[in-house]
């Protein structure tokens, strides 16, 4: 089957499994795996092999980099500690005990074990993003969790590309490894920095067609990805220093996606700004589809390898080292919450203990996924003296297990946790947007009184306005005393009636256009208007 058609039908298979993700109300990225899982065993499919290579460069930088770029910088600055201790101490504990347990249990060599744990270590993105997004949670919850997953694979591809060095080469160094972990991760936070501050200049100088600045916006997260991964070894060689320099693509990536949050505010039309947020997010669910069925199709290409192990083997050695994911992070939530409170009175006073729910939610969100697997299949076939990497088909499937028993075993119970915890959202998201909508009309009002003496404004036009911004400051504010006017409830009448008008205006539009009145392209442009006044109606 030619390779275009393979993609567009795990597309379709990627629509009818997200619509039933909804209509379940079950994250998508579970029904995903499992949706794949349950196609790579249909004996007529082709067997779908995936590029590491290829899942490293065109998965990762867009989806992190949208990540990064929507994360509130405020909220991940002000829980940097809790993040640091996930993303940098659990990501190393955890790989140090998975190799220790997998080690003991299977015989697999040390430096291959280490290979494993760092594989399984660092979270993902996507799925931790995906679920406790929908599930309603305290805002810290998700803001944490969004953290840790944006940074821990930094941690993760480093610990693993080190772990890799050592079994390909027979040598290591425990100095040699601290310092390229920390020069690998200052040097991409530096890069990314300047790839952003690069692309801020670049999209100030060049035209401000929205196509022409979404278009950078695309190129943006591959450029700091591939720039951290190939310049700095280049340079390193081209001086002909000894050992090698790498920074980390990763950190690149997401500090870029940070900074460009921060400041693209000021140098983006809100034709782009309106045009690349559809795009984005059309972008980001496509991937995330396609990556998660892709994961669930492989497990039939690891199967094969393992012929030397019986299926009780695989079994026990499958739940043994998801049970030890599962568990190390548990183990590590609580202490790293509640010691460094009970060690430091700074931390106790600027940072109160959270509730013990919200710590528990947090020690059971784990779901591992793209980085774990594109990592896992990046392994080399041979060492540097021609022999077969130690166990690699082992790993690989090991890897598997642990990705669809977080997904699925984690992903599906945590609802059910939230709702046994009590746990509810507190808002603080909704209160926030509601006091900066009452600010934002009051600015309205303040200026329109500067501008009202000015010839070319009528006194009828800023009648008309004035009301319309002392409505909408008086509908926001309504929120907050309890409505005793009304006003919300004339506003969702409000609403209701000018759906039903838009909606007649497009039905006339589209008659127009097929009775030949209008040409299509005429039809776009005022539907387009349409579309952005049924926008503006939740203002």
């Amino acid at each position: 089957m030619p390779q275009l058609e393979i993609i567009l039908g795990l597309l379709v298979a990627v629509a009818a499994l997200a619509t039933l993700a909804v209509r379940l109300k079950v994250p998508y990225p579970i029904l995903l795996v499992i949706g794949g899982l349950v196609l790579g065993f249909v004996p007529q499919l082709p067997r779908v092999e995936l590029d590491p290579e290829l899942v490293f460069l065109l998965f990762l930088p867009p989806l992190l980099y949208v990540s990064a770029l929507f994360t509130s910088w405020r909220d991940f600055r002000a829980n940097a500690r809790p993040i640091t201790l996930l993303a940098v101490g659990l990501v190393l504990a955890t790989t140090f005990v998975v190799a220790a347990v997998v080690h003991a249990a299977t015989g697999l060599p040390w430096s291959a074990a280490f290979v494993l744990g760092a594989i399984v270590s660092p979270t993902d993105a996507i799925a931790a993003t995906t679920v406790a997004q929908r599930l309603g949670v305290p805002r810290r919850i998700v803001t944490v969790l969004e953290g840790e997953s944006l940074v821990n694979d930094a941690t993760g591809i480093v610990a693993y590309r080190i772990a890799v060095a050592a079994v390909v080469t027979g040598a290591f160094s425990i100095w040699q490894a601290g310092l390229q972990f920390v020069v690998g991760a200052a040097g991409g936070v530096i890069l990314g920095y300047a790839v952003g501050w690069l692309v801020i200049w670049t999209r100030r100088h060049l035209s401000d067609d929205p196509s022409i600045q979404n278009t950078i916006s695309l190129l943006t997260p591959f450029v700091a990805y591939l720039v951290a991964e190939e310049l700095p070894p280049y340079l390193w060689h081209s001086l002909h220093l000894p050992g090698e320099l790498r920074l980390s693509s990763v950190l690149a990536v997401v500090t870029t996606g940070l900074y460009l949050g921060r400041k693209a505010t000021d140098v983006v039309s809100s034709g782009t700004r309106l045009q690349g947020y559809a795009t984005w997010e059309l972008i980001t669910f496509l991937l995330n589809g396609l990556i998660f069925v892709l994961i669930g199709l492989q497990l039939r290409n690891v199967v094969g390898g393992l012929d030397e192990y019986t299926a009780g083997e695989l079994v026990s050695y499958a739940l043994l080292a998801s049970l030890t994911v599962i568990l190390v992070r548990m183990l590590w939530v609580f202490p790293a919450t509640y010691l460094p409170r009970w060690a430091s009175r700074w931390i106790r006073e600027h940072d109160p203990s959270p509730p013990w729910r919200s710590v528990a939610v947090i020690a059971w969100t784990g779901m591992r996924g793209v980085i774990s697997l594109a990592a896992a299949l990046a392994l080399p076939l041979q060492t540097e003296s021609g022999a077969e990497f130690p166990q690699r088909d082992l790993i690989i499937f090991l890897t598997f297990c642990v990705i669809l028993a977080t997904l699925v075993i984690q992903g599906l119970s945590l609802p059910l946790l939230i709702r046994a915890l009590g746990l509810e959202d507190d808002h603080i998201g909704d209160k926030e947007e509601t006091h900066g909508r009452i600010r934002v009309a009051e600015a309205a009002l303040e200026r329109l009184e500067e501008l009202v003496d000015e010839e070319w404004v009528r006194e009828d036009t800023a009648e008309r306005v004035r009301g319309l911004y002392n409505y909408r400051r008086n509908r926001f504010a309504s929120r907050f005393d309890g409505d005793p006017d009304g006003v919300e409830e004339r506003s969702t009448a409000y609403q209701r009636l000018m759906l039903e008008l838009l909606g007649a205006q497009r039905q006339r539009l589209i008659r127009m256009r097929d009775e030949g009145k209008i040409g299509d392209e005429i039809m776009h442009r005022i539907e387009r208007d349409l579309d952005l006044e049924e926008s503006r109606l939740e203002l």
